[in-house]
This record gives C-alpha cells, sequence and structure tokens, in this order.
C-alpha cells in the first residue's frame, strides 16, 4: 500500500481532532456542505489581492496560500484555532527548509486585521518531524479514533457525521 503524503492541512486537522485528520484522509469530505469552510474559499480568492498567485503546490505534496517576498502567507478567517494555524505555518516552513528554501511565516486572520509572524526554530523541526509521525500513526489506523466532544465541534463540517445519533436523540 502506497503511503498518503502528510500536507498542511493534515498538521492543523491533528491538532484540532485526530477522527477529522481519519476521516478526511479516507476520502470522507464534509468540507463542501459546510458555510465555514465556503467563507474560507471566498476569503482565500479575495483577501490580499496584490499577492497575486495563490494556491502554490510544492512537489505535488502540499500547498501554501501564497508567497510574499520572505514569508510564506497564510490567511485565516478567526484566530479561534491559533495553535493549529501555527503548526500548519511551522509544516510549510519545515517542508520548505528541507527542500533548501528558509522563509518566515505569516498568519493573517483577516476578521481581526491582525497578523502574527513566525520564524522555524530547530526545536519546531524536531517537533514537526514527530508530528508528521503522528499524523501517520493516525492514518493508518483501520478505524477512526473515537469521538471526542471539543468546543469547536459545533462549526466543524464533520459535525452531523460524529454526532448523528446526538442529534436525533437515539
Amino acid at each position: 500500500m502506497q503511503q498518503q503524503t502528510v500536507g498542511g492541512v493534515d498538521i492543523q486537522y491533528f491538532m484540532l481532532c485526530k477522527r477529522k485528520l481519519w476521516l478526511y484522509k479516507k476520502g470522507i469530505g464534509m468540507e463542501d456542505e459546510s458555510d465555514r469552510v465556503v467563507q474560507g474559499y471566498v476569503l482565500h480568492e479575495t483577501a490580499y489581492p496584490r499577492l497575486g498567485r495563490r494556491e502554490i503546490l510544492i512537489d505535488e505534496a502540499f500547498k501554501i496560500d501564497a508567497i510574499d517576498g520572505d514569508y510564506v502567507r497564510e490567511v485565516k478567517l478567526s484566530s479561534r484555532m491559533t495553535e493549529a494555524d501555527r503548526m500548519q505555518m511551522l509544516f510549510y516552513l519545515y517542508q520548505l527548509s528541507l527542500r533548501g528554501i528558509h522563509k518566515k511565516g505569516l498568519i493573517s486572520y483577516t476578521k481581526e486585521r491582525r497578523t502574527e509572524e513566525l520564524e522555524l526554530k530547530e526545536e519546531d523541526k524536531q517537533l514537526m518531524a514527530k508530528l508528521i509521525r503522528e499524523v501517520y500513526a493516525v492514518i493508518q489506523q483501520s478505524k477512526p479514533p473515537a469521538v471526542k466532544k471539543v468546543s469547536y465541534c459545533k462549526s466543524c463540517a464533520y459535525y452531523a457525521f460524529c454526532f448523528t445519533k446526538e442529534v436525533d436523540g437515539a
């Protein structure tokens, strides 16, 4: 069996919910039905119009939102999931560094008109290598991880999938 490639979205999903990651990597996509995901697509198309080229595919392995000079820029609706966003950006910086490209990261939270700058440090490289191994461990499981209710479940595209019994009252 060919090993799946891990991308930045996978790192973000891993940080948010291992079940969501597993479902997503198994091709169970609920994002097309999510208003929040549609908002994100529109945001990516309209935010920072001067950047030009967006959704840059690197080595058929992962996509970054944009390159802005010395920076990789990631555009987000809000900072509700800051830690997951930071890990996603560090993943991109780590992957680029493995290819000899050294950039800094900017995460732009458009609703708040705030930008966070990140630099990849040596300890971040070690953390990324560990996280990537852990992502592979989750997606190689034969069954999805158990449902674990957290604060952002209700805004997740997979909410109905995970909590159908609760919604139906069963």
